[in-house]
Order: C-alpha cells, then sequence, then structure tokens
C-alpha cells in the first residue's frame, strides 16, 4: 500500500524559510518518488489555526518512514518548521 503524510499548516510567516525548504525537498522527494498534492481549502472543514492541507504521497508507507527518517529531511525540516507552523501525520493506505 502507498504512503502518505498529511500535513495541516498554518499561512506562511517566514517565505526565505519556505522557499529554503522547496529548494532542499526538490532531490528528496525524487529519491523517494514522492508527489505533493495541496488539497483544496475547502477540504480542511475543521481546524483552529490550520489554513492548508497538503498530502504528500509515496509508492509504499515504509518509504514515507524512510523520508521523513532521512538525514536531507532533517535539514529540511528545519526551514519547514520555521515557515509555518504545521502538524503532520504519516499513514499507510490508498487514497483517492
Amino acid at each position: 500500500m502507498k504512503g502518505y503524510w498529511i500535513i495541516f499548516g498554518t499561512d506562511i510567516i517566514d517565505s526565505a524559510a519556505q522557499h529554503a525548504y522547496s529548494r532542499l525537498w526538490a532531490p528528496i522527494s525524487e529519491k523517494y518518488n514522492a508527489k505533493i498534492k495541496v488539497l483544496e481549502t475547502g477540504a480542511l472543514v475543521e481546524s483552529h489555526i490550520s489554513t492548508r492541507v497538503l498530502t504528500v504521497e509515496f509508492p509504499n508507507y515504509e518509504q514515507a518512514k524512510a523520508c521523513y527518517s532521512d538525514p536531507a529531511y532533517a535539514e529540511a525540516k528545519q526551514f519547514a518548521v520555521r515557515a509555518c507552523h504545521r502538524e503532520m501525520i504519516i499513514i499507510e493506505g490508498n487514497l483517492a
């Protein structure tokens, strides 16, 4: 089954950090064959602070977990958490 990161985030508060994250994320996503899908604003029906929802699809759950544990992602994540407030879960399944 596929693996997914589901990320709930606020609006970007540090655009320079977001740009750095995007730059670092590109080769990581290629390595793990990850595909980002930004969900429509209407998908978020209940939230206290989140304004955005993204999914990152991986070929399988093991790759989703391995990507998160990758030292290259640890470096990139430092910028992601400065760019916005976010929460993330990793799940296994087949989302539509």
